[in-house]
């Protein structure tokens, strides 16, 4: 299937809708206008034309004429009056045509199959498929990934808005993969390519901040301040703050697994080399095949404190993070039978121990509530972003 060209919003009640950064000059004014009405009956759900005004701040005749417009377009419609009590005449009620259309979304992370879906505008899968790597690397992985995204809109059952990636590696704002090395990508321009060959609008990020998307859209991760940590084969990290995304100037920023937690002087914990060339380096105690290796054949008092003694150096590369940005909650994204327990308590432990009591003691850290569709569920979102200003 394939999707119109400004296609369309979803759902009631989900999520938060992330807060615009920059200046908007007049020419994209009403694009702006546009994704605040959007945004809201994606937030809130079905609204009247007032209902729209009073909560974005614009006049009643711009909301309608943006209004009328996005019923042509056909993403939004009229549901009939609303029942109250009130004197004069009723409103007239407006919503999201949330079924009427779908969304690809990818998931590079694994390192033997590449994983897709179907997604409904709210995040629901519909359809999945995977196809096995092999590995294949370089041209040969993105010629795959090709075909994955087409069986994939060969499979949708609706129009597509778009297709959305999530993928290991550096990614910047235009979807290009600086670099990913465990997928033989430099300087791959992913979205384009993507978006000439399949001829729907393909979006590309970072697979942690993906995540981080996915938590804040459509799961209930803080907007004030929140870290997602994605520990799998690597460890990473997405952060929010103020209902934005932070990216860094190198598009880097959350890469907390390269942060230096073994030093040489640690006399029972020496440090192991790591992928990027150093020692020492958070992902090689965190990852899960290193956390796997480290518990594999101990009793389970003996595992927990070996998880206990890796939260402790996890909680001290969160630490300084968690102060400058004030963070309300970090969020763990990876098997739960490592993770949750020991290993999270004395990550949190630590974090306290280590920053001002007003930060520490009224931080949460928990388990991210998406699972193992988290990468898949932010892939989603940045279709929505992307094509409506929605997220």
């Amino acid at each position: 299937m394939t999707a119109t060209t400004q296609p369309l919003a979803a759902a009631h009640g989900v999520g938060r809708a992330l807060r615009p950064t920059g200046k908007v000059l007049p020419e994209h004014a009403r694009a702006h206008n546009r994704s605040l009405v959007l945004a809201h009956l994606f937030h809130i759900g079905h609204a009247s034309r007032a209902d729209i005004a009073r909560s974005t701040g614009l006049t009643r005749v711009t909301v309608s004429g943006l209004v009328a417009a996005l019923i042509a377009e056909g993403l939004v419609e009229e549901l009939g009056v609303r029942v109250e009590g009130k004197v004069g005449k009723p409103a007239t009620l407006v919503g999201m045509r949330t079924e009427a259309f779908q969304i690809v979304a990818v998931d590079l992370t694994d390192d033997a199959h590449l994983l897709g879906a179907v997604m409904t505008l709210v995040g629901a899968v519909v359809d999945r498929r995977s196809v096995a790597l092999e590995g294949r690397t370089g041209e040969a992985a993105a010629d795959l990934l090709e075909s994955l995204c087409r069986d994939l809109l060969a499979a949708a059952t609706r129009p597509v808005i778009g297709v959305g990636i999530a993928s290991p590696g550096v990614i910047d704002l235009d979807g290009t993969v600086v670099q990913a090395p465990n997928r033989g990508w430099y300087d791959l321009p992913l979205a384009a390519r993507l978006t000439e060959s399949l001829g729907v609008p393909v979006h590309v990020a970072n697979d942690a901040n993906t995540r981080a998307l996915g938590e804040f859209t459509y799961g209930s991760a803080a907007g004030s301040g929140c870290m997602v940590v994605t520990i799998g084969e690597g460890v990473g990290a997405g952060i929010v703050v103020d209902g934005a995304l932070v990216l860094g100037r190198h598009h880097a920023a959350g890469e907390i697994g390269h942060v230096t937690v073994v030093d040489g002087d640690v006399r029972d914990e020496p440090p192991l080399g790591c992928a990027c060339g150093r020692s020492g380096c958070l992902e090689t105690v965190l990852s899960v095949p290193a956390l796997r290796r480290r518990t594999a054949g101990l009793s389970r008092e003996d595992s927990d404190a070996a998880l206990a003694s890796v939260g402790r150096l996890l909680g001290i590369a969160l630490a300084p993070v968690v102060s400058a940005l004030d963070l309300a909650e970090v969020l763990l994204s990876g098997p739960p039978e490592l993770l949750d327990g020991a290993l999270r308590e004395s990550a949190l432990a630590t974090v306290r121990a280590r920053t001002m009591p007003v930060i520490g003691h009224g931080l949460a850290l928990r388990m991210g509530s998406l699972d193992e569709d988290g990468a898949l569920a932010g892939a989603a979102v940045l279709v929505l972003s992307g094509q409506l200003g929605v997220s």
